[in-house]
């Protein structure tokens, strides 16, 4: 671990760094701390400020976040374009204390997009990008830990209080008990009042979807369900993270709340592309089945393998397109995630002069989780699903001042909002489909997703849902 500095020198860093500060420019001031688990410290971390985020990539990097120091919300067609350009302003106008600053304390730009650029009807779902440079930032890669604090000064804020505001943090997160905080959120694990019913409406919109496979108009869609469950009272979405954790090892664990009560939680297995030092990794992920005998099947599965190389072909040709050459293992490997096994092939390419925002751009929505050919599946998704998809499926993650970014899609989520928990799962349809199997494969998506909630698959009364 670093040596931290002493509150002196911080000061005097803060004097420095603000001395370079333009009109517009934010203060962005870090010290190295003891190992802390951003999970668990969340709710100390700026407490009170509505906007929380999480990153829980455990083993890997974690981060926790809160408050805002400057946004972006739009939406439209360029919404990838402007923030990527939110990003680069944002970050460049940083003044930072001199000093080393290893990667996993870079500061960094938090990303939620929405499925689709515009809302379905103007003033409902979620903006289609809301791009968010945080006040507080926690990271930690294995037993290093960084704390930053970024404010805009003037109206009272000094590079004095600032350093002063960051320092009796640090002093405050590592008095703080991780221990007795996870056994609160074990203490509160929530019952179900009751649920919505989806089965119906879905094997109409499976027949349908079908239909349009079968008759060469699509070759893949893949439709999504929306289940409503009632929880016998209002919950912290962090209770629900901590259980993630626990059944979800493989994948990186995340929450976007934008205000109190309403936030997006999920644990998603999918990388739609990282970028680390000019290398680029995007995840084909496609065809499920549940870990046991019926694992072993998937690979020889003609459906499941037919479904997923659409996928990974589908990806490289999208990279090959914005001039990059990507490169890719001839075969899937069998990846598990909790109780999911999946078809997973990585792809890597050199991005060179390429920007992640734009590359991302290209690349959503994979056909894994929208269809193929893209345009013509898209429309057939806001005709058939009847749902704002909203950050179902969408890319969440971060860029960082050196580049660096990573974009998860948003799938294995959920939308909490007090005491009501929207969960979405979906399946891809393609030639060979079978109904009753793709009904039970998004079954058991939504069942397993509520098993690693720590929720119970059946209500505790019968709701008239």
């Amino acid at each position: 671990m670093q040596v931290p500095p002493s509150f002196t020198e911080l000061l005097a860093s803060a004097a420095a760094a603000a001395r370079r500060l333009d009109e517009e420019g934010v203060l962005s001031l870090a010290l190295p701390i003891a190992p802390r688990d951003p999970l668990a410290v969340l709710p100390e971390l700026g407490s009170g400020l509505p906007f929380r985020f999480l990153w829980d990539g455990a083993p890997g990097l974690c981060l926790a976040a809160s408050g805002i120091a400057n946004v972006l919300e739009l939406s439209g067609p360029r919404r990838f374009e402007l923030a990527q350009r939110f990003s680069a302003v944002s970050l460049s106008r940083l003044a930072c204390a001199a000093g080393p600053c290893p990667p996993l304390a870079r500061p960094r730009v938090l990303l939620a997009f929405s499925f689709f650029d515009t809302p379905l009807q103007e003033g409902t779902g979620v903006p289609g990008v809301q791009a968010v440079l945080p006040r507080w930032q926690l990271s930690r890669q294995g037993r290093h830990c960084w704390l930053r604090l970024q404010r805009p000064l003037g109206g009272g804020i000094t590079a004095r209080s600032v350093a002063e505001e960051l320092w009796e943090q640090a002093q405050r997160l590592e008095r703080s008990s991780e221990h007795a905080t996870a056994e609160a959120w074990r203490a509160r694990r929530p019952d179900i009042a009751g649920r919505s019913s989806w089965e119906t409406g879905y094997r109409v919109a499976v027949q349908r979807a079908l239909e349009l496979v079968e008759n060469g108009d699509l070759l893949k869609l893949v439709v999504a369900v929306r289940q409503h469950l009632q929880l016998d009272r209002p919950l912290d979405p962090l209770v629900l993270l901590h259980q993630l954790r626990q059944h979800q090892p493989g994948s990186c664990r995340f929450l976007w709340q934008q205000r109190h009560g309403d936030a997006l939680i999920g644990a998603s297995p999918e990388r739609l592309l990282t970028v680390r030092q000019g290398q680029l990794r995007s995840d084909a992920l496609a065809g499920t089945a549940p870990c046991g005998p019926l694992a072993d099947q998937l690979s020889r599965s003609v459906k499941d393998r037919h479904e997923h190389e659409l996928v990974v072909e589908a990806i490289t040709e999208v990279l090959a397109g914005v001039g990059l050459a990507p490169r890719r293992p001839r075969h899937p490997r069998l990846a598990r995630h909790g109780n999911l096994v999946h078809l997973h092939t990585p792809i890597t390419a050199a991005i060179g002069a390429h920007q992640p925002l734009a590359i991302a751009a290209a690349l959503h929505p994979t056909p894994a989780v929208a269809g193929l050919p893209r345009r013509a599946a898209m429309a057939w998704l806001r005709s058939l699903e009847p749902f704002e998809r909203g950050h179902y499926a969408a890319p969440i993650g971060w860029i960082d001042s050196a580049g660096d970014a990573e974009l998860r899609v948003a799938i294995r989520s959920g939308r909490l909002r007090g005491d009501q928990l929207e969960l979405t799962a979906g399946a891809g349809l393609v030639k060979g489909s079978e109904p009753e199997r793709e009904l039970q494969e998004v079954a058991l998506k939504l069942g397993v997703l509520q098993q690693q909630l720590s929720l119970p698959l059946t209500p505790s009364t019968n709701a008239p849902w």
